[in-house]
């Protein structure tokens, strides 16, 4: 496994038995579940106040209510390939954050506004923090972890020009992270594979043990070193590569093995009310937003392409 700091022995919170908990909305008020693992109502919501619910038919809130979004900028060897051309992009993790109102739900909106050409995926997992965490090591860093998460990281390319450094409008605007449908723990996360889906098919997929360039393990250790993280704190954990841009009707996914698969469903908006009069920074259709929005096709896999192609087709 290519980490900074291997692992010797599995963490807690990667040991089974496996535990899903999930935020559902019902009567307008929201409750917390368990996705029951076997017994008569395997597969249903055990909400904690006893009722059984059907999880195909809930309707999900984030189960996260953070302080803070965190983000690493590239953390797969994949992407960086892809970017940079080199296995590892810089000698230490780079960040950026988002927004907590871009938080979405499991089967959510995902708004592309009519003046924004590039709305681009990236299917990542993320990291849930479980309690107060400043100044701690690697090894140490397992025991703050509450569980993991599937998630897309969407982004709306146009503002690279502008917002290259800070990423706010380019992935802090509203709907841009659908994340669920639950926290994981019990799963071995290095083991799993991460699948990216639009329209059902397969457009990104990574063996996150093989891939990963620095664990969360590392991550946190580096955040924590100033930054206090408060219980439900996010950190998203990059992308791999052949993140491309989709259009409204376009349903995507990102799917990580044993932990569970959020989707989205991009939805065209008009735009905003006060970029007709002239306010803020346009959004742009430069070479620099098209190499992030369009990528490299020659240093991706062909199947990656061709599925694209299909989807946006159908």
């Amino acid at each position: 496994m290519n980490f900074e700091f291997p692992l010797t022995e599995l963490p807690a919170v990667m040991r089974g038995p496996r535990v899903e908990r999930r935020r559902v909305l019902i009567g307008g008020s929201a409750f917390w579940s368990t996705l029951m693992e076997e017994g008569e109502h395997v597969g249903q919501l055990r909400l904690d106040d006893g009722r059984v619910l059907n999880a195909d038919d809930a309707a999900y809130l984030p189960p996260v209510n953070p302080s803070k979004i965190i983000a690493v900028h590239i953390s797969y060897s994949s992407r960086s390939f892809e970017t940079r051309n080199k296995p590892k992009p810089t000698e230490t993790p780079t960040y950026f954050t988002k927004p907590t109102t871009s938080l979405n739900g499991h089967r959510g909106q995902i708004l592309k506004p009519a003046d924004c050409k590039y709305l681009n995926y990236e299917g990542e997992y993320a990291v849930v923090i479980g309690k107060t965490c400043r100044n701690v090591t690697p090894d140490e860093a397992w025991d703050y972890i509450e569980g993991f998460c599937p998630a897309l990281d969407m982004g709306l390319q146009d503002f690279r020009d502008t917002d290259q450094g800070s990423m706010l409008r380019v992935k802090g605007a509203d709907t841009l992270l659908p994340i669920g449908p639950g926290i994981v723990r019990g799963v071995n996360l290095f083991e799993q594979t991460l699948r990216t889906y639009v329209n059902g098919r397969v457009v990104q997929e990574a063996h996150i043990g093989d891939e990963t360039i620095w664990g969360p393990h590392y991550i946190i250790a580096d955040l924590a070193r100033h930054i206090t993280l408060l219980s439900g704190d996010v950190i998203l954990m990059g992308t791999p590569c052949h993140s491309r841009s989709i259009d409204p009707g376009h349903v995507v996914e990102c799917e990580i093995t044993g932990i569970g698969r959020v989707s989205g469903t991009v939805v065209a908006i008009d735009a905003p009310r006060a970029a007709a009069l002239g306010v803020g920074h346009a959004p742009t259709d430069t070479p620099e937003v098209q190499r992030v929005a369009l990528g490299f096709d020659e240093r991706v896999p062909d199947r990656f392409k061709d599925n694209l192609r299909q989807s946006r087709e159908s």
